[in-house]
């Protein structure tokens, strides 16, 4: 089949010029990369004079004979011997020249240059262009005999870059082996002639960009030791081969052929360069050094060449990061230099088996530094397996404030605090050490005072954002935050901070599945068991198998999601794993909520006392840290309910007299305290609609929206007063909402009440509704934005607001809107 080509405008004016007067002169120049169509184009010209009665001449033809009158035309000029182009160049300047030559814009000798600058001194010379998606489907079909599919065209377009020599080879090898829309092996053979005719200069760096694509030309050929002269000549010759697009990337098509057609040794020695000099330079080599796992590749750069990229993978896939240490010590590094990063490599990938074993060869073996790295590693790998006071062992060792968090959170408050009056960071303050000493102070205030703990907690969270993607955690401050908040009742302060933790990837995919968790338990409190249910499967597609702290997390939380929408028989099928998972935790001040939850579902399946032994351990837990409020409320708050559902005055009595003795430390633990009071005037009978109805509101607007209608409705159904009966039906119905909605309806708000708000909080709420910034507000009122939206957080979770309309709504009934000042 002949070649297709539609002559361009330019040439067909050239050639209807020459066709009028044929013995005008004329001076052309063609000029492309190789497979544009050049040979093609001059192949019509000659048949367009000829048509038109013009006589061509070859170039050996003129020089047999250079009396004739006649148009020469010269292919591939650039590969021209010196007297040739002379002879050309003679031609050119004579007065009456009738010559039209085409060549590579590479290379471009001395003569060659000449020739060209007299050709274009008569005229611009013909560049061909690629063609477009109409060219290429115009060429296929009359390849093909036939339209071509759009998926055709789009196949060439994209791996051909529309260069005319590649459409026409890919077209063939696909219409002779009848195969499906990919390259064929036969497109690919077809360039081995064309690799063999090229400067091995060329070869070497087209070589280059077919391995390490990313990198630009001017990069690959310092890589690769050239000169500056010598490097513009090898880029030039690269561009002339046709192998290159427009931005000087390689064809996919061409580097599918080069890696295909190129030795392996030939390839192996161009990588293993290529990372050696940008080593030498400083330079990132991951994606250098990527094509060499599984090769074999050897030796003191190739090892490095792993060991850097190991530490630029570390970050964003350890996974990876650890294949890489792995081929590092492979290639000739010492197993001990990489044991640490490999270590903490399959710690953040969840592989704790094997970062522990490797800590543990350290924690024997290696220098000081190491092995306080090593202990690092262990006691992280150890909280998540729910083992914190082992954990803290090993961090107290290294010397780390985590080792704190540890201690609280066994019970050991008197060890916790000379740490932290001992510790003293000798390091620069980076916002990691700065964050994890924040840290310890946050969790020693809650059992200290409570107050300040979830501030100083939510700025832990805040300063670790930007670099906590990076660190390898025992838990996150964003984690230790959500905790504190859903012990207080503040449940959209827990859900912010988690979805900040969440965005900023704190912790790596490692804390991933924690936050998301607590996410669910929020959610779960505030009895939308939709979104309960939406977070805790996300938290399942998280890679990985979750260790014993998540597990029993994702289970209790199964267990009271399925208690809440009154389904036993899931309850029940549960549970047995459940209670297996809360025996192998050993009790820490960090697993309450999973422990009360599955204490009152213990209680609803007539199995009390199965979780007698990690009651007395959370209670003499408790007891050494001086039963803290903010974390003994909601154990209490549990034990009590459990009671209330076994049916048990006596024994929900204590939890409640112990709920009333905190109640004026926190709205929420008077809420609870209110509460229980309530359920247990239920359980005695003495029903009073007024305290009933004023507790189960209470519980709503700390938002505990299940519980609220739960406690109206079980008065309602105990009372022996009708009218007191359908009062409590009503006020259950209005907490609760609409049946299936997966969430209770706003509770409603104290419209215009002088002690809706504090004095602080009306200050915000005002600038709020006058559309001020929270950057602006914290300007005026001299407080810090993060601390506004904290107030707006609150004011929108005490109002149960969904969003922030739903706020300013409310505000405004509270302040009126007011102009700001």
């Amino acid at each position: 089949m002949p070649d297709v080509l539609v002559a361009s405008a330019e040439v067909r004016k050239l050639a209807g010029a020459l066709g009028a007067d044929p013995l005008a002169p004329v001076r052309a120049a063609i000029v492309a990369p190789g497979g544009y169509g050049k040979s093609t184009l001059l192949d019509e010209l000659r048949r367009l004079l000829r048509d038109a009665d013009v006589p061509v001449l070859s170039l050996g033809e003129a020089l047999a004979d250079e009396t004739r009158r006649a148009v020469i035309v010269v292919d591939d000029a650039h590969r021209l011997p010196h007297d040739q182009m002379e002879f050309l160049v003679k031609v050119a300047v004579a007065e009456h020249a009738r010559l039209m030559v085409a060549y590579r814009p590479w290379p471009r000798s001395p003569a060659l240059a000449e020739l060209a600058g007299l050709l274009e001194r008569s005229a611009p010379p013909l560049l061909l262009e690629p063609l477009d998606r109409a060219g290429i489907a115009q060429r296929a079909t009359a390849l093909l005999g036939a339209d071509p599919p759009a998926g055709l065209v789009d196949l060439l377009e994209s791996q051909t870059g529309g260069v005319p020599r590649y459409v026409d080879r890919v077209l063939h090898a696909l219409r002779d082996a009848n195969a499906p829309f990919q390259v064929p092996r036969a497109a690919i053979a077809g360039f081995q002639p064309e690799f063999d005719r090229l400067d091995p200069g060329v070869h070497r760096l087209l070589l280059g960009k077919a391995l390490s694509p990313g990198l630009p030309a001017e990069t690959l050929t310092t890589l690769l030791g050239l000169d500056v002269d010598t490097a513009c000549e090898v880029t030039g010759g690269a561009r002339a081969t046709g192998m290159l697009d427009g931005g000087g990337a390689l064809l996919p098509v061409a580097r599918l052929a080069i890696t295909a057609l190129s030795p392996g040794e030939r390839k192996l020695l161009v990588q293993q360069q290529l990372v050696e000099a940008q080593r030498e330079r400083g330079g990132p080599v991951l994606d250098l050094v990527r094509p060499l796992l599984g090769t074999g590749a050897s030796g003191r750069s190739v090892a490095a060449g792993f060991e850097q990229a190991g530490d630029e993978a570390l970050a964003e896939s350890p996974e990876l990061a650890g294949e890489l240490y792995a081929a590092a010590i492979a290639a000739g590094t010492p197993a001990a230099a990489v044991a640490g990063r490999r270590a903490q490599a399959a710690a953040q990938a969840g592989d704790f088996d094997t970062a522990l074993r490797l800590a543990d060869g350290m924690l024997a073996d290696a220098g000081e530094a190491d092995r306080a790295h090593a202990a690092n590693v262990a006691g992280t790998a150890l909280a998540y397996r729910g083992l914190l006071g082992s954990s803290a062992e090993l961090y107290r060792w290294s010397g780390s404030s985590f080792a704190v968090i540890g201690l609280i959170g066994t019970g050991h408050l008197t060890e916790a605090e000379r740490l932290l009056a001992e510790h003293r960071h000798s390091g620069p303050p980076v916002l990691a050490a700065s964050a994890a000493a924040q840290l310890a102070h946050g969790v020693h205030q809650s059992v200290r005072d409570g107050a300040g703990a979830l501030a100083t907690l939510t700025r832990a969270s805040s300063m670790l954002e930007p670099v906590g993607r990076t660190e390898l955690l025992p838990d996150t401050p964003a984690a230790l935050a959500a905790l504190v908040a859903l012990h207080c009742g503040e449940f959209m302060v827990a859900d912010l901070v988690l979805e900040r933790a969440i965005d900023a990837r704190m912790g790596g995919t490692l804390a991933a599945r924690r936050h998301r968790l607590l996410q669910a338990w929020g959610a779960m409190l505030r009895g939308d068991t939709a979104a309960a249910r939406a977070k805790l499967a996300e938290a399942g597609r998280e890679p990985g198998t979750p260790e014993l702290r998540d597990a029993l997390m994702a289970s209790a939380l199964e267990v009271g999601i399925a208690r809440r929408e009154s389904d036993l028989g899931a309850v029940r099928n549960i549970w047995d794993q459940a209670r297996e998972l809360a025996v192998r935790h050993p009790v820490d001040l960090f697993s309450l909520l999973p422990l009360g939850e599955l204490t009152v579902a213990a209680t609803r399946l007539g199995a009390a006392g199965r979780l007698a032994p990690q009651l007395k351990e959370a209670g003499v837990l408790l007891g050494k840290l001086g039963n803290p409020p903010l974390w003994e409320a909601t154990l209490r708050w549990h034990r009590m309910y459990a009671a209330v559902v076994g049916e048990h005055p006596d024994a929900a009595e204590p939890h409640a007299a112990a709920l009333a003795a905190v109640a004026d430390q926190h709205p929420y633990f008077a809420a609870l305290a209110t509460a229980a009071r309530g359920w247990l005037d239920v359980l005695s009978g003495t029903i009073d609609p007024d305290r009933i109805e004023s507790a189960a509101r209470g519980l709503t607007e700390a938002g505990l929206r299940w519980d609220g209608p739960r406690l109206a409705g079980q008065a309602a159904i105990r009372t022996t007063d009708r009218r007191a009966m359908l009062r409590l039906l009503d006020c259950a119905r209005a907490l609760q909402g609409a049946e299936g909605a997966g969430r209770a309806p706003r509770a409603e708000a104290p419209a215009g009440t002088a002690d809706a708000l504090s004095e602080r909080e009306r200050e915000v709420a005002e600038l709020v509704v006058a559309g001020v910034t929270y950057k602006e507000i914290g300007r005026r009122l001299f407080i810090s934005a993060k601390t506004v939206e904290y107030h707006v957080a609150r004011m929108r979770q005490r109002f149960s607001c969904e969003s922030r309309d739903d706020l300013l709504e409310q505000l405004r009934v509270l302040v009126g809107p007011k102009p700001p000042s």
